[in-house]
């Protein structure tokens, strides 16, 4: 369009030089051809300025809504940090002061006045530059700064009158108001009146007084030269400005605005911070997938009036919000102290997601500790070694190649060869007991020992392939033994995804599922994402039998915690996971009706907490002031879970008795 335009211009100079060498010949015709020739001038500009349709839409812009399950907002997204209000929610001195000063006779005109113009042009040519513009062509400029622009220029001029014409043949001189006044920007990212009355002072648009509607009207002129908060003394001279011009065309008392004109600036200023709602992270996700649909789709996400449903349920949302943060509070105090004296503070990060393993629908999801402080997702975008939350396909593996949980090793130190490498031995944190141990146990218990000889037994092929079957199905595994104490860096959603397939009978659900369907501004379903049909990657009988030995994990091993120090009294199972020199921590519970995974760490997983992380209160175990460590008695089971998939009890206290772990 602009190469278009140039042309345009480029013909439209060569026409008026030929009608200068006509004029010099023929001076009565000349006189008539002008206003021809700047009709055509008109005319030519036209096809560049706004469409009447594009002004429609423009008037009727509406901005995406995203939605929770239960019907609450969770995220808009507009173009700018704007509240729209309607003119009846703005104090009448605003309007006053507005028409007063910018546009004393806009009832008068249709978008240009010609007697203000003539005589901006005037002065402008006596060296006073003067502007000419009415409010309807201001809102031109503002709706329409790349079509329009704002050079000084006779085609920006004309451009400006164009659209404002069309403007006011579709638009009724309130929605012009209420328009320009919502649209209009006040410096500090606050577009419109609302925004900036809350920035300047704290209220509503429409508790704004006399003094302070001057205020504000008054940076029209030029927002940064009558700033009220750094330039205080120009932002008052031109606030009595604007009570002068309200007094002079009859809407304030003269001798009112005398008065007010003594009194001081007064402000509370408070920068307007972006909302981001109870799931930034959500918003963050869905505003992805959105942009690349509505592009496909010719829909324009800030102005079409959208409306986006999700599978978040907001009370559990809330709760999984107020966990992290009162986790990380605790476990940022302890890392703080932790840390020897004279490095840099490190920060730790949080990831948490949750989902109903039978639809694999989304209900809470948590990034970052502060969306604030870091946009970046460790849910979904975060890759980082699961550590002991990735043995139980190792565990799986071996139940489909036909072991059982009470198959035994010996718990002793290994040393595995494969392929050439430079041999691998594995330790646990506490010594080998040289006693044959259960699958079970080595599960429960997360003994590296044991894991290492399992996955010697079955191959490190079956168990990414397990892995991959369940949901692990993005990150790049590698085929060797120490796969199955998770040195393959994957991401939380993926895990969640798994044991999601693992807590729904062995049936994959498919990738977690966040959008339910997208609607128009009417209701109308655009798009509706159906629920994937289950597919079997592990029989129901192996599925249920790894179920039952997670069980353990809660009941009596690395997850006791669970029970002992939260009270949780369901009948769950799960599995946690720290990292070489504790760079990571996770942790997996499932349940029939909903699973949930977090992870914690340094963004930098080359910063670590060493052996110092384990006995802090994060990790200690509740029992440890005690002598022994006592085991919990099996939970009944509940619904989803079938009763005759549970195996014996608790296994042996004494191993559990020497040393609580949380691996």
């Amino acid at each position: 369009m602009i190469p278009a335009l140039a042309r345009a211009q480029a013909w439209a100079v060569v026409l008026l030089r030929r009608a200068g060498d006509l004029a010099r010949r023929y001076p009565v015709r000349a006189v008539l051809l002008l206003p021809a020739l700047v009709l055509l001038y008109v005319l030519v500009l036209v096809p560049f300025t706004p469409s009447i349709s594009d002004l429609r839409k423009a008037k009727s812009e509406v901005p995406t809504v995203v939605m929770s399950a239960d019907g609450v907002v969770l995220a808009e997204f507009k173009r700018i940090n704007r509240q729209w209000v309607p003119l009846a929610r703005i104090s009448k001195p605003v309007v006053d002061a507005l028409i007063a000063t910018e546009d004393h006779r806009f009832y008068q005109h249709h978008g240009i006045d010609f007697r203000r113009t003539a005589a901006a042009v005037f002065n402008t040519l006596r060296g006073r530059r003067e502007g000419g513009s009415t409010i309807t062509q201001q809102l031109a400029r503002n709706l329409y700064p790349n079509e329009i622009g704002r050079s000084l220029s006779v085609t920006r001029k004309a451009k400006e009158a164009i659209t404002a014409l069309k403007i006011e043949a579709i638009y009724s001189k309130e929605e012009i108001l209420e328009t320009y006044l919502n649209t209009v920007p006040f410096l500090y990212n606050a577009f419109g009146i609302e925004m900036a009355a809350r920035t300047y002072f704290d209220k509503s648009a429409d508790r704004l007084d006399v003094l302070e509607s001057a205020t504000l009207i008054g940076m029209l002129k030029g927002t940064s030269y009558y700033n009220p908060v750094l330039n205080p003394e120009r932002a008052r001279d031109r606030r009595n400005t604007v009570l002068a011009q309200m007094a002079r065309h009859g809407k304030l008392d003269a001798k009112r605005a005398e008065l007010l004109a003594t009194r001081p600036l007064r402000l509370d200023f408070e920068r307007q911070t972006e909302q981001f709602g109870i799931a930034p992270h959500v918003a963050q996700q869905v505003r992805k997938w959105l942009i690349a649909w509505a592009d496909r789709e010719d829909y324009d996400i800030y102005a079409d009036g959208l409306v986006v449903r999700t599978s978040i349920d907001t009370r559990l949302q809330k709760a999984a919000n107020a966990a992290v943060a009162r986790q990380m509070r605790q476990l940022q105090d302890y890392a703080d102290r932790a840390r020897r004296k004279g490095e840099e503070r490190a920060l730790l990060q949080a990831g948490f997601l949750a989902i109903d393993p039978r639809t694999a629908q989304v209900k809470a999801w948590v990034g970052s500790t502060d969306f604030a402080e870091s946009q970046y997702d460790h849910v979904n975008q975060a890759r980082r070694q699961p550590g002991s939350t990735f043995k139980p396909f190792a565990y799986g593996a071996a139940f489909l190649d036909g072991m059982s949980p009470d198959d035994t090793f010996i718990d002793e130190p290994v040393s595995i060869r494969d392929k050439g490498a430079a041999p691998w031995s594995p330790r646990d944190s506490s010594p080998p007991t040289y006693q044959p141990m259960t699958l079970r146990d080595g599960l429960v218990h997360s003994r590296n020992s044991i894991t290492a000889q399992v996955v010697s037994k079955v191959g490190p092929q079956k168990v990414a392939e397990l892995a991959f079957n369940l949901g692990v199905r993005e990150s790049k595994l590698e085929m060797v033994p120490s796969l199955a104490l998770g040195t393959s860096p994957v991401t939380l959603r993926e895990m969640v995804t798994a044991y999601g397939t693992l807590a729904n009978n062995g049936r994959y659900m498919g990738d977690p599922q966040l959008i339910m369907r997208v609607e128009d501004r009417s209701g109308r379903t655009l798009v509706l994402f159906a629920r994937a049909k289950p597919m079997e990657v592990m029989p129901r009988s192996q599925a249920l039998q790894l179920v039952n030995v997670m069980r353990g994990v809660v009941d009596e091993g690395t997850g006791l915690a669970i029970r002992t120090r939260y009270g949780i009294q369901a009948d769950v199972a799960g599995k946690t996971g720290t990292t070489q020199e504790n760079s990571d921590g996770w942790f997996i519970l499932m349940h029939p009706q909903l699973v949930a995974g977090a992870w914690v760490g340094f963004s930098d997983n080359r910063v670590t907490m060493g052996e110092s992380w384990g006995q802090g209160p994060a990790a200690r175990c509740p029992w440890s002031a005690t002598s022994s460590c006592r085991p919990c008695a099996p939970r009944p089971p509940m619904r989803g879970w079938s009763s005759t998939s549970r195996g014996r009890g608790p296994s042996r206290p004494s191993l559990h008795a020497t040393r609580c772990r949380t691996s």
